[in-house]
This record gives structure tokens, C-alpha cells and sequence, in this order.
């Protein structure tokens, strides 16, 4: 029985699952893998069934974004370890077994994110997630490897093996049981930051949550919703300060609340001119 399921959440991608679900195939050998599909009005479902026959297919009965998407797709999969991956990423040889080898060899270790480079630009670290994901103490996430917009060039420099904050959901590994033991990820954010929340609240619990750079995917990145697309602003923004209330201790909240609402203005009027 192979221990991990490779898990793909599509909706209406049936060029994007043409274009890299067939690395995900080549190079996943110890895994099996699934495409979770949300509702698709696409070819989607047909062109799997046809193209791609040892890809199992979970059919969701409506289009729930990622979180409930994820959180209903998974339910009737039982793999110890999954493997939640992006429609539009891009895998290589050998990326498995340096994440499987932690999984094995450390119970405390439940969430792992690979090394993450831009599919456009392969020699530079991809947005979302690049080296490892960490947060400051106003709750803003960042990430080792960009700072702000500026993208490092992947010189090996985090082919490391480090804890983190948060791993991205671009690339997101977690043991099944923690996955449904944290209630997967929370639906009320539909889509953006929901892993990071997830990984909130799993440091929480004093669950560890590493980066294992000897593990190397391409992300496209944007595929789904553009970085200027007003509805994933108000995603990321909405969701950021959802994630405080629910995470920072009390006697915290209200300072780093009226931190946020300042500098989410500036931000905003930024936005807006």
C-alpha cells in the first residue's frame, strides 16, 4: 500500500491539468494520485477519465473554493500522508522521498513544504511560498527567499532542512490524521491564507512544521486568481486579519488589531491610487 496521496483541487483547469499533471505522474511513482474536482463545466472530468486513467477522481457537487474544496474532497481518502498540490505546479524527479524520509523518521514533524521556484523563471524563487513561510509581529506573513516584490535568484542558499511558521498551500504536505484532527483548513476563508491559519493554529497544538529543501517544485503561480484581481486583495486582506482573531492571545489582540487597521490603510489607499 503506497503511504501518500498526491492531491490536486481543480476547477474548469483542463489546460492547466494537460500541461503539468503528466510531471506529477512521471515523477510520483510512490504515490497515488487524485484530482479533487470542484463542479468543473470544463472538460475537465472527461479529459481525466480519457487522458489520464491511473488519476483517481474525487467529484465535489459544487465549486467550494480551496478550503471546502479540500475539506470535502478528502474526505474518502485515506493515504497516512497527502500531498496537497496546485493545479499549476510543476514537479521534478526525486521530489517525494526527501519529504517522505521526515515524515518517516519524525512523529512530531506533521507539515512540510518543498522548495518552491517561479515555473516562469526557474532560476528564481516562486511568490508564494519560495524558502519557507514565517509571519512578524503585526500577523503579515513573508517568506525566506522575496522580500516584498523583490524575488531572490535561487542559488542554493535554502537547501536546507528548517521549522517554519507556515508552509505554502501551493505545495502543502500534512499527515492525514493532523489534516482531519485541525478540522482541515476553515471554509469560512474560501480561498488565501487558509494554510497559514491551518498552521497557526497546528503550532498551537506544538505540532513542528518544517521547509525540506531538497525537495524542488515549479509553481506557475496567478493561474486561478491574478495578483491584481480586486477579489483576491480583498481575500488576502479580509482573511489576514480573520486569522489574528482567531489566533493571537487575548491580551495581544487589540494592539496588533489597531497595528493592522493602520497599515492595512496605508496599504489600501496605496491600492487604490
Amino acid at each position: 500500500m503506497k503511504k501518500i496521496a498526491v492531491v490536486i483541487l481543480n476547477w474548469n483547469g483542463v489546460t492547466l491539468l494537460r500541461q503539468f499533471l503528466p510531471s506529477v505522474i512521471q515523477f510520483s511513482q510512490e504515490a497515488n494520485i487524485y484530482v479533487i474536482d470542484n463542479a468543473s463545466t470544463d472538460a475537465s472530468v472527461s479529459v481525466l477519465k480519457k487522458e489520464f486513467p491511473s488519476v483517481q477522481i474525487v467529484e465535489n457537487d459544487g465549486n467550494y473554493g480551496f478550503a471546502k474544496g479540500y475539506n470535502e474532497g478528502l474526505k474518502t481518502i485515506t493515504e497516512p500522508y497527502l500531498a496537497l498540490v496546485n493545479s499549476d505546479i510543476e514537479i521534478t524527479q526525486n521530489w517525494l522521498q526527501p519529504i517522505l524520509n521526515i515524515l518517516e523518521k519524525e512523529p512530531k514533524t506533521a507539515i512540510i513544504q518543498p522548495k518552491i521556484l517561479d515555473f516562469k523563471k526557474k532560476t528564481h524563487f516562486e511568490y508564494a511560498g519560495a524558502g519557507g513561510g514565517y509571519i512578524d509581529k503585526f500577523g503579515y506573513p513573508f517568506c525566506r527567499g522575496r522580500i516584498f516584490d523583490t524575488i531572490e535568484e535561487d542559488n542554493g542558499q535554502y537547501n536546507d532542512i528548517v521549522e517554519l511558521f507556515w508552509a505554502s498551500g501551493a505545495c502543502f504536505f500534512i499527515r492525514n490524521e493532523v489534516y482531519k484532527s485541525l478540522d482541515g483548513f476553515d471554509e469560512d476563508f474560501f480561498a488565501h491564507q487558509e494554510e497559514i491559519d491551518l498552521c497557526w493554529r497546528a503550532l498551537n497544538l506544538n505540532i513542528e512544521i518544517k521547509y525540506c529543501g531538497l525537495s524542488t517544485v515549479y509553481h506557475l503561480g496567478g493561474a486561478t486568481l491574478n495578483t491584481s484581481n480586486p477579489k483576491k486583495t480583498f481575500l488576502n486582506f479580509r482573511n489576514s486579519l480573520f486569522m489574528l482573531v482567531k489566533n493571537v492571545p487575548t491580551k495581544s489582540l487589540i494592539l496588533v488589531i489597531f497595528f493592522r487597521l493602520i497599515l492595512d490603510g496605508v496599504a489600501a489607499f496605496k491600492f487604490f491610487n
